[in-house]
């Protein structure tokens, strides 16, 4: 693998290029220096760090000699999704301008497809009608089109949707659930599992809301904490819960009928396949069930395991899932500092602090405990930057993102987990402090495209900077270089002008919708 193809180093000229000092970038004809291409530890000297084109699209890898330590590999930490989906569902409360095409396919394929462009189309009770227009509903998402018509055919039809907070499908559900309930019946007919009981909250919100004009639909909760008198029956016409009480509800403890039931919904399958136990016990409730109930499940992905537990749960489904928004590199400049180590890394980081702060950037780090120190650190060095960690409360979590979404925080440092799902438009510069891996230390390349994709979105001009402090880390750009190569991305330019970086984000902004 060739350098001098592509590789383009910075020297020395320009010292005082404004704010950013040294820092500019230089075609190269020949095989660079690898100690020429460093930067120094001194604040002062370090303007001068040498950021080097990575062309991760173009096909070619980088052989540069550095020093023979690599680093150990902290732990990332583990992904709660539960409160991942929390957090999403507190992020997006109202509906997100979705882009996703949705992909139809019926359990029988000679019956017509139908779809809705408004909730009148649907003929609801008028209460349920007036709920929803009350909660601000005016039309139907893009995935509400073709499952509320399924979900509230008749005779009663089984779905499986792939659907991510914000694209409605709660409301959906919910109104599926509020349409077959007969009021004037003081007992359970519909059952919703949450894998905890914030998400069950969370819906049971949504329920209340759209049910505000329908008194007579009353609503329970099954969650641990909530004590009922052996033997009582629930009067709630619709009951929301965690698995592990829902089963004692129904069985042990037999406040509920499940031969009663008529909707079963199993929201975030995703996440309740990831807590133990909670995908046996939904079995469990579902083959208590009867035959003729329509069963609902719905997933933020469709991985393998969602696939085998959705299909124990759900007989003959019809299936809706969204086709997403391809992730390019096509409009991402992508640029690598190669410094000696993660103190260096952070003065590098300072040196173009003023210029990634024309726009908004995302800092990416492998750990909580990497996230926490170089916020930390920055912040003593006068620079305001928002931290999202994993340690935060929920409710912390998305007051950060609220903020740094509406633009009042210019700089974010996370890592992987916590911005995870975590989309916002006007990302134009992401920086990998740390290069994703997987829990075995190799290249993480979907974690990387999904990473600097949020700064190409819809067309726009993006920037990336990764930064590599060790052999170990240059090894694994060269490989995620390697493995983008190979996968049909569409490469940039072989040459690019010398430019400085921070007029190279000033031309980028006029992409980029920045105050």
């Amino acid at each position: 693998m060739a350098t001098d193809s592509w590789a383009l180093a910075v020297d020395e000229q320009e010292a005082a290029a404004e704010s950013m000092s040294n820092l500019h970038l230089k075609d190269e004809k020949s095989k660079p220096d690898s100690n020429a291409l460093r930067a120094k530890g001194n604040p002062d000297t370090v303007a001068a760090a040498r950021i080097v084109q990575s062309r991760t699209t173009q096909g070619t890898g980088a052989v540069l000699k550095t020093d023979d330590n690599t680093e150990k590999i902290e732990e990332e930490e583990k992904e709660d999704r539960a409160a991942q989906s929390l957090l999403n569902k507190l992020i997006r409360s109202n509906l997100v301008d979705n882009t996703n095409q949705v992909e139809v396919l019926q359990r029988d394929p000679t019956s017509p497809l139908y779809s809705v462009k408004s909730f009148e189309e649907l003929r609801l009770k008028p209460q349920l009608l007036q709920g929803v227009y009350a909660m601000g509903f005016n039309r139907p998402s893009k995935i509400q089109e073709n499952a509320l018509p399924m979900m509230l055919a008749e005779p009663p039809q089984n779905l499986i949707a792939q659907s991510q907070s914000g694209t409605g499908k709660t409301a959906a559900f919910v109104l599926a659930m509020l349409s077959r309930v007969e009021p004037e019946h003081r007992y359970p007919q519909c059952l919703c599992l949450s894998p905890t009981y914030e998400l069950a909250l969370q819906t049971g919100k949504v329920i209340e809301q759209m049910g505000r004009f329908y008194p007579e639909l009353k609503l329970a909760y099954a969650v641990r904490g909530n004590k009922l008198e052996r033997g009582q029956k629930i009067a709630e016409q619709i009951v929301i819960g965690t698995p592990g009480t829902v089963l004692d509800w129904c069985s042990k403890l037999k406040f509920i009928d499940p031969k009663k039931i008529k909707v079963f919904v199993l929201d975030e399958a995703d996440v309740m396949i990831a807590t133990q136990g909670h995908q046996d016990q939904s079995i469990r409730i579902q083959r208590m069930l009867p035959k003729d109930c329509q069963m609902l499940l719905f997933s933020a992905t469709f991985e393998d395991s969602v696939w085998k537990f959705a299909q124990k749960v759900v007989p003959d489904p019809n299936i809706i899932k969204l086709k997403r928004e391809e992730e390019t590199l096509d409009t991402i400049k992508q640029y690598y500092v190669l410094c000696n180590s993660r103190e260096e890394k952070f003065h590098a980081l300072c040196n173009i602090y003023g210029a990634i702060t024309i726009a908004q950037a995302m800092i990416f780090c492998h750990t909580r405990k990497t996230a926490g120190w170089l916020a930390g650190e920055l912040s003593k060095e006068g620079h305001q930057v928002a931290l999202l960690s994993g340690e935060m409360m929920v409710e912390q979590r998305a007051a950060v993102i609220d903020r740094f979404r509406e633009g009042k925080e210019k700089v974010l440092v996370t890592t992987n987990v916590c911005a995870r799902g975590i989309d916002v438009e006007q990302v134009s510069v992401v920086i990998n402090f740390d290069l994703p891996v997987d829990k075995d230390g190799n290249p993480d390349n979907e974690t990387y495209l999904h990473r600097i994709g949020r700064t190409g979105r819809f067309g726009k001009r993006g920037l990336a900077i990764n930064m590599v402090d060790s052999k170990h880390s240059l090894n694994i750009l060269n490989r995620i270089q390697e493995h983008f190569s190979t996968s049909g991305h569409a490469s940039f330019p072989h040459l690019l002008l010398s430019i400085f970086l921070k007029r190279l984000l000033r031309n980028l902004t006029g992409h980029f919708q920045v105050e």
